[in-house]
């Protein structure tokens, strides 16, 4: 442990409240704890690792948070601090978000993300599950047996691959969720709808796929849009509020089409 640089006598020295709950069926609770000699290199994983090391030590048990790839790119490190989802800087992941950001004796507070449909595991650990279900009602393709194509067979638009490819890089975090007053998951929804209707592979399920994946986002419990753009903000990978337009726009059609589910 002496890596870390723990101690007081250099970096910063903050107030975490961090929000401890035992389970979904449990009331929870900020908590304060003292985090000494933070280095501004840490990462605010790292700087959790700390805490939760030092809570190890005196024999209390350590804080829960999902975490994984800590590149920025599998979406697990859902937590909000100091009120905005990922933290205070735009296009950044918790996991890539540095404790430069703050200032010695900063008070910092740390929960999970707040929706229905995202109940608390435990501490700042919640189940996305409910963006499995709805990605399984229309994330795939149909795509015909036999020999593989060549990948340059199906020409595409430069624009429309653009697009797709803008739309792709949504990781599911949940943040969209967390930053709406309705707890609207209609970006993530949209991204994953927008990813598939500029691609010819993704005509054949077209409609079905835009009315099954809203209807599951519906059943989830999530909240309906109404513009707000706050998950256009806090969106880690910057998804443009364009794909729920084009989403709403399919939707549309599909149900004047009479696309049966």
């Amino acid at each position: 442990m002496s890596g870390h640089g723990h101690g007081s006598g250099s970096g910063l020295n903050l107030t975490l409240k961090i929000w401890r709950q035992k389970n979904a069926g449990t009331p929870g609770g900020l908590v304060s704890y003292q985090a000494h000699g933070i280095s501004p290199d840490m990462s605010f994983l790292e700087m959790l690792d700390i805490v939760n090391e030092q809570l190890a030590e005196r024999g209390e048990e350590p804080v829960a948070f999902d975490h994984d790839c800590r590149e920025g790119i599998c979406g697990m490190c859902s937590l909000v601090i100091n009120g905005n989802p990922h933290g205070p800087d735009s296009a950044t992941t918790t996991c890539q978000l540095h404790m430069r950001r703050f200032k010695d004796g900063d008070v910092i507070t740390i929960e999970p993300w707040r929706a229905k449909p995202f109940p608390v595991i435990r501490d700042l650990v919640v189940d996305r599950s409910a963006f499995d279900r709805i990605q399984a009602k229309g994330g795939f393709v149909s795509v015909n047996t036999g020999g593989t194509p060549d990948a340059n067979a199906t020409p595409i638009a430069k624009h429309e691959a653009d697009l797709s490819m803008d739309a792709a890089q949504c990781i599911g975090c949940g943040a969209c969720v967390a930053a709406c007053k309705n707890a609207s998951a209609m970006l993530f929804v949209g991204a994953k709808v927008s990813q598939y209707l500029h691609l010819p592979q993704g005509q054949p399920e077209r409609y079905r796929r835009v009315l099954a994946m809203v209807a599951q986002h519906d059943a989830e419990g999530f909240g309906g849009c109404t513009n707000y753009q706050e998950c256009e903000a806090a969106c880690p990978k910057e998804i443009s509020v364009r794909v729920i337009a084009e989403m709403n726009r399919d939707f549309l059609r599909a149900t004047l089409i009479g696309t049966e589910l």
